[in-house]
């Protein structure tokens, strides 16, 4: 019986080894720009690969029963990307030049959901590391 234990002690103390090796974003610092909150997520590159692009689309529960969805991104998509390296971090932004702002106060909202993630390594493939994301 004390086998049972030891044994899922080892495998239970494989996983976060392979947590480790991904691409972690998790909820960032939200900010009021003209009465709007505009969310951020913080992006921790724990892979051995390079990411030239990252976005999250966040869908947002307001108090008043309606749902926003933010697009979350590493830079613009048309424009200079801005690669987070190996080890680094990076913040996630909405660019309120090319999307609507939310519409809503901080204090509005009620949750928030994953509703899609774009990853992109060099050359526009599909990055070979997981993405996990809290928003």
């Amino acid at each position: 019986m004390n086998m049972r234990f030891i044994v899922v002690g080892l495998v239970l103390a494989g996983l976060p080894a392979q947590a480790a090796n991904g691409i972690d974003v998790k909820r960032g610092t939200d900010a009021t720009v003209f009465g709007n909150c505009v969310p951020s997520l913080v992006v921790e590159n724990k892979s051995a690969e390079t990411i030239d692009y990252l976005q999250v689309d966040v869908v947002v529960a307001l108090d008043n029963g309606q749902e926003r969805t933010v697009e979350l991104k590493s830079a613009y998509r048309e424009g200079v990307l801005f690669p987070i390296a190996p080890g680094a971090t990076a913040v996630l932004k909405q660019h309120l030049d090319t999307s609507l702002a939310l519409g809503a106060a901080c204090g509005d909202v009620k949750s928030r959901r994953v509703l899609r993630t774009v990853c992109e390594a060099p050359d526009g493939k599909a990055c070979a590391s997981s993405v996990s994301v809290q928003p």
